[in-house]
């Protein structure tokens, strides 16, 4: 019997009922590992801004919330609903997940290439665990990370996608997870697994939504696993409500050859912290990390990333912008390592920060640890404000003030906007983009 801290109770009476009866909680090996993720958990509780990893950030909000675990159902989201949530113009596989459990009446699976799986986590490991074991918690490890060990002690549901080697994926997989009001602050688990089997190619969207503009709480972590020669285009949109928290983290490992690009891009959230990290764990790898995060009013996003280069003569290139208005604030944080045995190494790593506002404040911290002598790595970062010789150039046309900032801050986003190689998702992020940078209301909370 796991004891229970007197600060994490609440958190910890949500595991008690999922030990035995959660999903897989007949299969002993995920019974251990939830057992032991509990227990890192209880020995840490939450982080404090004692913590260097999270001096900027305070989660204390969190920790002292009163969020209840949500229960299944669609709690009235019809086909209907979810028009303004799915790419309308792009042909692909919808799993759609409500309050974070799979809802199989508003999926669109698709048809799949013989041997593809992709669906819920929970019906997998139901229906396939052997194929779920090796993978699942084995590389977003949860004894550094309080959340991550949260997320896997109380993980009930999420995306499964898993492609057979020499696959070519031509349909794109879409990830959808709804928030919905429930009547009380609730707190889902999202658990994302894709495997890519050798020489496979396949191409993942993970957003995550809400349709409404209350508080709830979002811990999601997705664990990406690509073989020798494989390639995946994964994309990640977080576009919560504005008083919602978000806590996600991306583990990518990857095999000789293999190719990977992430892109995130963080719209919503009161509060929201990303942890990703990726290891080169194979010889001539390939990675881009790219990413993009807007805030206003009193939004925080902090950004934790790292690259390891564990084998040599594999190429990183990470691209982090942020656009900050009114009193948000932003984190970047960013770091590389070579191993002794990664030499050959290519990485360049960059954070570029544009403040809409004097009130607005982004911390940026580019790293670099290097154990290897034969290597090619930069990294920079900069802060600034719209230049004003560019604004009256522009009005100097004919376009008024409020135009021309929001086509020089596009154009400072656009970089990142241009690597969304899904024509209707970057359609749908430039529109979304373009109206989050209306002046109304900025000047409206400013009143």
């Amino acid at each position: 019997m796991i004891g229970i801290q007197h600060g994490n109770s609440a958190w910890l009476t949500d595991f008690a009922g999922l030990d035995q009866d959660g999903p897989g909680g007949r299969h002993p090996w995920l019974r251990t590992l939830r057992r032991q993720a509990i227990r890192s958990f209880e020995e840490s509780g939450f982080p404090t801004t004692r913590d260097e990893e999270w001096r900027e950030t305070n989660v204390a909000p969190i920790a002292a919330a009163p969020f209840r675990m949500s229960k299944p159902g669609t709690n009235g989201i019809t086909a209907a609903r979810l028009g303004e949530f799915v790419l309308g113009d792009l042909d692909c596989c919808n799993l759609v997940f409500v309050n974070g459990f799979y809802s199989r009446e508003l999926s669109t699976p698709a048809a799949l290439p013989r041997g593809v799986r992709a669906g819920s986590l929970a019906a997998a490991l139901e229906s396939e665990p052997k194929n779920v074991e090796p993978h699942l918690a084995r590389y977003a490890g949860f004894q550094q990370n309080a959340f991550t060990a949260l997320n896997t002690a109380c993980m009930m549901d999420g995306g499964y996608v898993c492609i057979p080697p020499e696959t070519l994926l031509s349909k794109v997989i879409h990830l959808l997870f709804i928030s919905t009001l429930e009547g009380e602050s609730t707190v889902t688990y999202p658990r994302n697994l894709i495997v890519l089997g050798s020489g496979s190619q396949a191409s993942v969207i993970e957003s995550y939504v809400s349709t409404h503009d209350g508080a709830y709480f979002t811990n999601a972590v997705t664990e990406i696993v690509a073989g020798d020669g494989a390639t995946l285009a994964h994309y990640r949109l977080q576009q919560e409500s504005e008083n919602a928290y978000h806590i996600g983290a991306l583990q990518v490992q990857q095999a000789a050859s293999s190719t990977i690009s992430s892109h995130s891009i963080s719209l919503g959230g009161l509060l929201t912290r990303n942890d990703i990290t990726a290891v080169l764990d194979g010889e001539g790898g390939e990675l881009a990390l790219n990413g993009l995060y807007v805030t206003r009013n009193r939004q925080h996003v902090d950004n934790h990333t790292s690259i390891v280069h564990a084998r040599p003569r594999c190429n990183s290139r990470e691209v982090y912008k942020g656009i900050l208005d009114d009193r948000s604030t932003g984190v970047f944080h960013g770091r590389i390592v070579v191993r002794p045995d990664a030499q050959k190494t290519n990485a360049k790593q960059s954070n570029k920060n544009l403040l809409l506002s004097k009130e607005a404040l982004v911390n940026s911290k580019p790293q670099l640890e290097i154990f290897a002598d034969d290597v090619k790595c930069t990294h920079g970062a900069t802060i600034g404000r719209l230049r004003e010789e560019e604004l009256f150039y522009l009005r100097s046309r004919g376009i008024g003030e409020d135009a021309a900032r929001t086509l020089l801050t596009y154009a400072f986003a656009a970089e990142i906007l241009g690597a969304v190689k899904i024509k209707p998702l970057q359609c749908r992020l430039d529109l979304d983009l373009l109206a989050r940078l209306s002046r109304t209301d900025a000047v409206e909370v400013r009143r």
